[in-house]
């Protein structure tokens, strides 16, 4: 593939939402890794540029590497969230938003533990911390509410896996209950095949639904996200994903597996989906 979007901007009603694993930046590797965040940079900015998601969830994202998905992305984006330690340093899962069509109303990061509210805590047999970005959005072009869930779900733990999904459900349900007509759009790396018991839970009751199932239509193969910086591979496992509540309809979706010059710009492959609001469709001011 070359810089051609796979999506691209959009324009009102539609919401362009994307989540990325960008993979942390870890210490100088040998000059000819693909790993290498000196040399994937610039890819993640080729690719960001063409795109342009109105939403957009990142996984794995240390202080210098937020601060470049925000350069990429330009000046009209806002990002919010920040390391997952006690200090606010280390991985982020931040949310960044096109601040031309959302304007942030509140946020906030919890701690995916028995203590959400204490940063950096660790809980259910997970080694590193794990969280959960919520930001909340009013769409200035139609008026809708939107809320937004960003998280990375742990890599290891079979049993955190579960008790975040659980986490994850409170925090709809208490969303729900507080703006019965927002829009809910969860994205993450939950580290767990779609075939999996943690995937289960997510979607019981009709609370969630996988953007990929729900789609008009899927504008690639269902490649598998985590390639690690191999070739994609059709019908692999899908662990990252965008899901959303019952007030979004899923126009098209997507999973970016673009390469530059053969290369790609993380271990994951993005994931895309054109959304639109369902229950709430005011006139579009111009």
């Amino acid at each position: 593939m070359t810089d051609g979007a796979l999506i691209g901007p959009v324009t009102a009603p539609d919401l362009h939402v994307m989540t990325y694993n960008i993979r942390r930046r870890f210490p100088p590797l040998r000059p000819r890794s693909p790993d290498r965040w000196g040399d994937r940079k610039q890819l993640l900015r080729r690719l960001l540029d063409a795109e342009q998601p109105t939403l957009l969830g990142v996984q794995e994202a240390l202080a210098d590497q937020v601060d470049f998905v925000a350069d990429a992305l330009g000046s009209h984006y806002r990002w919010v969230g920040h390391g997952r330690n006690a200090s606010g340093g280390d991985e982020s899962c931040a949310v960044f938003y096109d601040a031309r069509r959302l304007e942030l109303t509140d946020w906030r990061q919890r701690a995916l533990s028995k203590t959400p509210h204490l940063a950096g805590s660790r809980s259910w047999g997970n080694l590193a911390q794990r969280v959960v970005v919520s930001a909340e959005f009013t769409d200035t072009a139609t008026g809708a509410r939107l809320h937004a869930f960003n998280t990375h779900f742990d890599h290891l733990s079979w049993r955190s896996r579960r008790e975040s999904a659980n986490f994850i459900l409170d925090l709809v349900d208490a969303s729900r209950e507080a703006e019965p007509e927002a829009a809910i759009i969860v994205t993450g790396d939950f580290n767990a095949d779609a075939r999996a018991a943690v995937y289960r839970p997510l979607l019981a009751e009709g609370a969630l639904r996988d953007s990929w199932e729900a789609a008009e239509e899927r504008l690639t193969p269902q490649w598998g996200t985590f390639s690690n910086y191999r070739r994609s591979r059709e019908g692999g496992k899908r662990i990252d994903l965008i899901l959303v509540g019952g007030g979004v309809d899923v126009m098209t979706t997507g999973i970016n597996a673009a390469r530059f010059e053969g290369r790609a710009a993380s271990d994951h492959e993005p994931v895309q989906a054109v959304l639109r609001y369902a229950s709430v469709r005011p006139e579009v001011r111009p």
